[in-house]
C-alpha cells in the first residue's frame, strides 16, 4: 500500500512539472492576449533593425499592443520595412506617433515601442496600411562599444 501512495505521489509531481512545463513554454513564446482578435497593419521604415524579430512585441509604455508580423528589405532604399500587426483596441494612434527599436535590459529581447505624438485638429488617426515615419533604428551594443574604446584611445 506503501508502494501505491509514492507511485500517486510521483504521478501528481509529474503531471504539475508537464503543466509548468506548458505553461513556461506559452510564457516563452510570447504567447498574448494583447493580439487575440481583430488587428491592423501599420509599417514603419528602419535603417537598422539589430536584433528585432518576426513576432517581437510591440508596445507602448511597456503594454504589448501588437507584434512585428513581418521583416523585408526595401529594394530601392535598402532599409528594413517592418510591419506591425496592432490590436484593434488600440487603434488611436496619431500620425505624429514614432517607432523606436528598444532593447529589454542589457542584452534582452529588441521589441518596437511606440511613442503616441500629440494629438490635435489638423493631425490624422494612424489607420490599417499607414507608415510610421518618425523612426529610430536600434542601437547595436558593438557600435557603441567601439565608440568608447576609440574615445578613450585620443585622451
Amino acid at each position: 500500500m506503501e508502494t501505491r501512495k509514492i507511485e500517486l505521489l510521483v504521478g501528481v509531481f509529474i503531471s504539475a512539472a508537464v503543466v509548468a512545463l506548458i505553461f513556461l513554454a506559452l510564457q516563452v513564446a510570447n504567447q498574448s492576449s494583447a493580439m487575440r482578435g481583430e488587428t491592423y497593419t501599420l509599417y514603419a521604415n528602419f535603417d537598422n533593425i539589430g536584433g528585432l524579430k518576426v513576432r517581437s512585441p510591440v508596445k507602448v509604455g511597456g503594454v504589448v499592443v501588437g507584434r512585428v508580423a513581418n521583416i523585408e528589405l526595401d529594394p530601392e532604399y535598402f532599409e528594413a520595412v517592418v510591419e506591425l500587426q496592432i490590436s484593434k483596441s488600440f487603434s488611436q494612434f496619431p500620425e505624429t506617433s514614432s517607432a523606436s527599436i528598444l532593447t529589454s535590459g542589457l542584452l534582452g529581447e529588441q521589441y518596437i515601442g511606440l511613442e503616441p505624438g500629440f494629438m490635435d485638429d489638423d493631425v490624422f488617426v494612424l489607420e490599417d496600411g499607414d507608415s510610421i515615419f518618425s523612426t529610430n533604428s536600434a542601437v547595436v551594443l558593438e557600435e557603441l562599444i567601439g565608440q568608447f574604446l576609440f574615445s578613450q584611445g585620443d585622451n
